[in-house]
Formats: structure tokens, C-alpha cells, sequence
């Protein structure tokens, strides 16, 4: 049960961080940012690559920077070339495949397991003894959240919420939305790409496929810490919801992987069952009240 609970601890801070790029593109920019899949894989590459290089460090700076030029080039389709935000994320993604095996040299895959990574390094310091990994991605985690909180809140951060709200609006308010969506998108990628970079060191490798479904789980992990903190919207509750939909979904995940309730071959089945309910949950919960509130009101007229 002790391995369960690091276990998801652990991949809810990392993967939360994918949430928290899909709040920024989804919740605040209303943008369906679909570079989500491939700039995670692209993280974790150019994050593995630098480990095997000896630069574990280095390669967490590098994924983001990565990112944040992943999502500059979907911005730039959408704002410059008149794409629509769906296909220019697909269009993105699917370049992004090439990019990826160029970062892992041409391979479908590369190991770290002799190499150095940020986690092998800080368990040299003693730290967190045998929660090593759950204290260090969760600092990370929340030194992120901070950062996102923070940066919606500058001059800057409240632009793109505007832009997001009404992008009319904030034209006719000499703000220009094309700038605040480009300045979203990179933001958000860069989560992603750290996300994917945090990932493939705590696991020592790097898949061309890891990143397979990401943003639909990524989406799923939000809704489900969204409908748990029910309450006033507010950012604050919204960013915290990244961490706890993730961990939630990587408790049930680890559950049944660890008691085998479902065959591993049905693993997948159950994870879009996970994600249908968590997507459909809101709009199940409000259809429920609205009958609800039918009743009662046939009770009182009767």
C-alpha cells in the first residue's frame, strides 16, 4: 500500500503540471491546444537526451525552452496564419513526432538507467529518505503553481484572462489578443514540456509514444479536481485542482494496477471510462439538479 501511495503521489505532481498547462490553453484562453501529446514526448526527450549527456539539470531548462518554441509555433499558425487552434495543434503535433526521434537520436527510445538524474541526485543529498521523489516533484509542482498564480496576475497574466473572456473586448482596449495568445501558448507548452522532461527522468527513459492521450487524461485530471474542490470558481481553486485530479486518477489507476481487479490488457478501457465519467461528471451532476429541482416543485404544487 506504501509503494501505491508514492506511486501516485509522485505522477500526480508530475502530471498535474500537464493539467496545469491545459487550465492556462483551456480554462483561461479557450483554446483546445491539441500540441499537448507531442510536447510532452519532446519534453522528455531533449530532458533524457541531456541526462545521458550527464546534464540532468541542464535538460529540465532545455524541455522547457523546447516547449515554450512548440507552442510558439502553434500560436504562430493560429494568429498568423489563420489556422483554426484544433488543426494547428494537430498540424504541430504530428511535426513534432519527427522533432522528437531527432532529439533521441533517431531512436524510438533511449535509457538513463547508469546516467544521472535530478532524482538520483537529490536522494545523494539524504533528503525525504525514501520519499525522495514524492518531495522533490512535489516542490516543483508547487513552486509551478505559485509561478502560474503569480504570472495571472501581472499586467500581462490579466490580459490573456481578458483575451480569453472576450477577445472583442480587449481589442477595442488597445490590447492586442494575437501577442496574448501567443504568450499563453508558450506558457502552457512549457508545463507541458517540463511535465514530460520530470517524467522521463523519474523513469529513466523516453518513448516516441509516451505522450499518447496525454491532453484527453490531462483534461480528465482537471475536471476531476474541479468537481472534488466544488465551490466559488476562483484561480487559486482551479490551479489547485490540477494537483488533486491528477493524484486522485493516479490513485485509482495504481489501485487496480497493483490488486490486477482489471487485466493489465484492459487497462486502456478502463483509463477512457475514467475519462468519460470525469469529463461527463459536470454535466451529469447538472442535469440531476435541474430534475431534482423538478420534483420539489411538483411536491409543492401538488
Amino acid at each position: 500500500m506504501l509503494h501505491i501511495a508514492q506511486t501516485a503521489l509522485s505522477l500526480g505532481c508530475i502530471y498535474s503540471l500537464v493539467a496545469l498547462a491545459l487550465f492556462l490553453s483551456y480554462r483561461v484562453l479557450d483554446i483546445a491546444d491539441l500540441t499537448t501529446d507531442g510536447c510532452f514526448v519532446l519534453g522528455m526527450a531533449v530532458s533524457v537526451s541531456a541526462a545521458v549527456a550527464g546534464h540532468p539539470v541542464l535538460g529540465l531548462f532545455e524541455a522547457i525552452l523546447a516547449g515554450g518554441c512548440a507552442g510558439f509555433v502553434t500560436a504562430f499558425l493560429q494568429t498568423r496564419l489563420g489556422v483554426p487552434s484544433i488543426i494547428a495543434g494537430i498540424i504541430t503535433n504530428t511535426g513534432l513526432y519527427t522533432i522528437n526521434l531527432m532529439a533521441m537520436g533517431w531512436s524510438s527510445n533511449i535509457s538513463i538507467i547508469k546516467q544521472e538524474t535530478i532524482f538520483t541526485l537529490f536522494r545523494a543529498t539524504g533528503i525525504g529518505g525514501s520519499w525522495y521523489a514524492i518531495l522533490l516533484a512535489g516542490l516543483i509542482a508547487i513552486l509551478c503553481m505559485i509561478l502560474m498564480r503569480q504570472f495571472l496576475k501581472t499586467r500581462i497574466g490579466l490580459s490573456i484572462r481578458a483575451t480569453g473572456d472576450n477577445k472583442d473586448m480587449v481589442s477595442a482596449s488597445s490590447i492586442n489578443p494575437k501577442f496574448m495568445v501567443t504568450v499563453g501558448l508558450i506558457f502552457a507548452n512549457c508545463f507541458t514540456a517540463l511535465s514530460g522532461a520530470i517524467a522521463g527522468q523519474l523513469q529513466k527513459s523516453a518513448d516516441i509514444n509516451a505522450g499518447t492521450g496525454i491532453v484527453v487524461i490531462g483534461l480528465a485530471t482537471l475536471i476531476i479536481g474541479e468537481t472534488v474542490l466544488n465551490g466559488r470558481r476562483s484561480i487559486e481553486r482551479n490551479i489547485a485542482a490540477c494537483l488533486v485530479g491528477n493524484i486522485i486518477y493516479r490513485f485509482i489507476y495504481a489501485i487496480v494496477l497493483q490488486t490486477r481487479v482489471i487485466p493489465i490488457e484492459g487497462l486502456k478501457l478502463m483509463t477512457a471510462i475514467i475519462v468519460a465519467a470525469a469529463i461527463a461528471a459536470p454535466s451529469i451532476k447538472a442535469s440531476l439538479a435541474v430534475k431534482g429541482r423538478a420534483r420539489r416543485e411538483l411536491k409543492d404544487h401538488a
